[in-house]
């Protein structure tokens, strides 16, 4: 079953706890925080937030001045007394594991956040251990439908995408004299037998057929770290490259860097679905010996498929 929700949010029972590490998931609840503020939802609830890693890092970011929010550094303190969980799904720590955990250990309601379209099974297991919410959000339908597949008998609860929604809102048409191609980089946890990790693979991938997308035209390159990414990990392919001309984007928002492009390429990221829907040409640079790019937006293409 999907429920179809409007701005205001399901029955969230106050105080509710707000647990998220990876900025996917975060960047949804902050968004529909935001939302909810402004619909007078906030005035009658008490929020907890625990944020670590780029969830914490986004936060700060925004400088989000919202009233009745409360940041813990641990959990324990945040979930004394909630009465409802609401957590990320993110793959690069365990802290929104261990929330559910605890949520479920002590009979609160738990809801996850699910950003993204791939490895929806795995986001709930660790060290062999599965721990399931009582109930899920998305942010799109695909989302929905793959939820449903992959949990018979959870809720899954279908909430606008406020944080796509205010990002495309402010991207303006693509310059017309821009020669910009965009690279918005993630890790990827594949190395496709080939002992080089899969961002890079991409990367290379993308350079073979960079001629082949933009035919003859000079172009400007520009590498956006994924948050997750390590101070000076493309610093060496850079280098490398130093016959394109690339650099890393310096632009402090992503709709910012994505308003500067005319391309943008990236492996599966969210990022590629924000572009496309601003009505940028966006590609997969998943390489032929890959998985094939998991984002279900028809006007994402793939340049292993070749450029018509």
């Amino acid at each position: 079953m999907v429920d179809q929700a409007s701005h205001c949010p399901p029955e969230l029972r106050s105080p509710v706890a707000v647990v998220c590490h990876d900025a996917g998931a975060a960047n949804l609840v902050f968004a529909w925080l935001r939302d909810w503020a402004q619909s007078g939802f906030l005035d009658q609830h008490e929020f907890r937030l625990v944020l670590q890693g780029p969830a914490h890092l986004a936060w700060q970011a925004q400088a989000l001045s919202l009233t009745h929010m409360q940041v813990h550094s641990e959990l324990n303190s945040a979930l004394a007394g909630a009465h409802c969980v609401l957590t990320g799904t993110g793959w690069a720590s365990t802290l929104e594991h261990d929330a559910r955990k605890l949520a479920i250990s002590n009979h609160i309601p738990c809801i996850a956040v699910i950003d993204h379209w791939v490895n929806y099974q795995p986001r709930f297991e660790r060290a062999g251990g599965v721990v399931l919410p009582n109930s899920l959000w998305v942010s799109d339908p695909y989302a929905a439908d793959i939820a449903k597949q992959t949990f018979n008998g959870i809720p899954v609860v279908e909430l606008p995408n406020v944080y796509l929604q205010n990002m495309v809102k402010v991207i303006p048409p693509v310059p017309h004299d821009c020669s910009n191609v965009l690279y918005v980089l993630e890790p990827i946890r594949h190395d496709w037998g080939r002992g080089v990790a899969g961002e890079f693979q991409a990367l290379d991938f993308f350079v073979q057929q960079l001629p082949q997308m933009v035919g003859n035209q000079a172009v400007d390159i520009t590498l956006r770290p994924h948050p997750s990414d390590a101070l000076g990990k493309y610093d060496a392919w850079i280098q490398a490259h130093s016959h394109l001309n690339v650099g890393l984007d310096a632009h402090p928002s992503l709709n910012q860097a994505i308003a500067n492009a005319k391309w943008v390429v990236g492996a599966e990221t969210f990022a590629m679905v924000v572009a496309e829907a601003a009505g940028r040409q966006t590609y997969s640079s998943l390489p032929p010996w890959a998985h094939r790019c998991s984002l279900p937006q028809s006007g994402i293409k793939h340049l292993r498929d070749g450029i018509n």
